[in-house]
């Protein structure tokens, strides 16, 4: 799959690609079951905070990137929000071709820097960059909700770090408990005017679905959506619990949970694509 093609044919479309953090192998396994029932392709993720998690990057990617090759729907394998270079060099080492580098929340000029050099460090390992710009709300306090990207600056350090993809701040926060994120459409369009990349919408779990489809026919190319899978994971196994009090063996109640992220997938996928 030519994924830099994709992209540039969704954005010439106005369609986007669904994009899910994975933190658990039942999460990796929904996305990618997801995707092949609804016959589209589909961005697997995995943060910084998952990898911290499972305490290194390379048993959960390694899982990740056989279950992308083995899957009868294309699947990226993409690193999320990751700050450390160091975790993204042993990313390339293991094979991963798309990563996001977080330095939103230095200075516009430190932020111009860094990214720069991992662009050109993954750009020779044949690995594609995201980047964010006017940072999203809600990701560790960092900053007001209200906080918007500048279709100017944009343009500038797109050009200044030769970047692949923008995630820009147009109104969503990470880790919406409820979908009542009410995003920017004259600014997203604005953006996607000024900017020559495709463009990525973050915390679009607090999105609601008519606001996902106005955002994708504003200008956004890629939809990040993690909480909400949490929420349809969680929901399904207290429901399997709360009927079955006697279980024990977690692969009778994480079954229920995966397949019920499955069919959520499936559906926001085909949502996107619309």
């Amino acid at each position: 799959m030519n994924w830099a093609a994709l992209l540039d044919d969704l954005r010439t479309q106005r369609r986007a690609i669904g994009a899910f953090n994975a933190i658990l192998i039942e999460h990796a396994e929904a996305v990618v079951a997801g995707a092949e029932r609804s016959g589209l392709p589909v961005v697997l993720q995995i943060s910084q905070n998952a990898v911290r998690y499972h305490g290194s990057l390379a048993p959960f990617a390694l899982a990740c990137l056989r279950l992308a090759e083995t899957a009868t729907a294309p699947v990226l394998v993409h690193l999320d929000h990751i700050e450390d270079e160091e975790l993204i060099r042993e990313g390339l080492d293991l094979g991963i071709t798309s990563v996001m580098f977080d330095a939103a929340a230095l200075p516009y000029a430190e932020n111009v820097a860094r990214t720069k050099a991992v662009v050109e460090r993954c750009h020779a390992a044949g690995c594609r960059v995201e980047a964010e710009l006017g940072e999203i709300g809600g990701k560790d306090g960092a900053h007001a909700p209200g906080v918007r990207t500048d279709p100017d600056e944009a343009r500038e350090f797109v050009a200044a770090t030769g970047v692949d993809s923008l995630a820009v701040a147009v109104g969503s926060s990470h880790a919406m408990a409820d979908r009542s994120a009410v995003l920017d459409e004259e600014l997203i369009t604005a953006l996607a005017h000024s900017v020559p990349v495709p463009l990525v919408l973050h915390g679009s779990s607090g999105v609601p679905d008519e606001g996902l489809r106005g955002a994708v026919t504003s200008g956004i190319v890629k939809v990040n959506i993690g909480t909400r899978l949490n929420q349809v994971l969680t929901e399904a196994v207290r429901s399997t619990l709360g009927t079955h009090t006697a279980l024990t063996d977690p692969r009778r109640y994480l079954a229920p949970g995966r397949d019920a992220v499955r069919d959520e997938v499936a559906r926001l996928l085909t949502l996107l694509a619309k």
